[in-house]
């Protein structure tokens, strides 16, 4: 069901996606929940939010994993939960994700990869999301974030950017995307931004207030034109995910 705050600015709408309401799919190895449409769900309410396309809440069970596959033209960030997620590619890369740590790829004008749950007993649960580049093609990127390093509560870090800026990892979208961490009680500041004056809130982990809603594990928050300083107060240990889009 959709919610929505009043305007705080003229032309903003403040939509709310709870975590019941979105999509899902089962595989026995694989059990899936899509904010936006993705593979055989299809709600075309729900098509994705500006530049961001796909926002999957994917847990996989010991052995699990998609084996090798083609994309183009998606700027891919997996971020792992739970257990571990084994990554190879076209490229030459090959890692293993551990929980915590964010995975970026910049699939340009075509990459292949894998993704497994290494583990023989342990579940994989992660967000994978992706943003449409600005502009197609180009060569392949990757690049890995810790996000477990970032310190403790009380912080939003800037992870990516179109420029940069700020020890931001550049990618191919006018975009912002934050890590925010926050102790229950804290209020988090999201600087206000003219060039990218929507906004979209995913909560990886606890209960935080946003604009008049409040939002729980696994929902998400369409901020449609708010270009001012948003604030996110945390109503128990929080974790989440912060995209100012054009």
């Amino acid at each position: 069901m959709k919610t929505q705050a009043p305007p705080t600015h003229e032309g903003q709408t403040v939509t709310v996606r709870r975590a019941a309401d979105r999509g899902s799919a089962e595989h026995g190895w694989l059990h899936a929940r899509f904010t936006f449409s993705f593979a055989e769900y299809f709600d075309p309410d729900h098509m994705g939010f500006k530049s961001l396309r796909v926002m999957n809440n994917d847990t996989i069970e010991p052995g699990g994993g998609f084996p090798t596959h083609p994309h183009r033209d998606m700027e891919i960030f997996t971020y792992v939960i739970e257990g571990e997620l084994a990554h190879t590619d076209s490229m030459g890369n090959g890692a293993v994700i551990k929980a915590g740590d964010l995975q970026y790829m910049s699939a340009g004008a075509g990459v292949q990869h894998s993704e497994f749950n290494p583990s023989d007993q342990n579940r994989t649960h992660l967000y994978q999301i992706w943003l449409h580049p600005r502009t197609p093609g180009g060569e392949p990127r990757y690049a890995e974030k810790p996000l477990r390093e970032l310190g403790p509560p009380g912080s939003l870090t800037l992870l990516f950017s179109g420029d940069g800026r700020n020890d931001s990892t550049e990618i191919r979208q006018d975009a912002k995307i934050y890590f925010g961490h926050a102790a229950d009680g804290d209020t988090l500041k999201a600087p206000a931004s003219d060039a990218m004056p929507h906004a979209w809130l995913q909560v990886i982990s606890g209960e935080v207030a946003i604009l008049g809603e409040t939002l729980e594990t696994g929902d998400g928050v369409a901020i449609e034109y708010h270009p001012g300083e948003i604030a996110i107060e945390a109503r128990a240990d929080s974790k989440f995910l912060l995209f100012r889009l054009n």
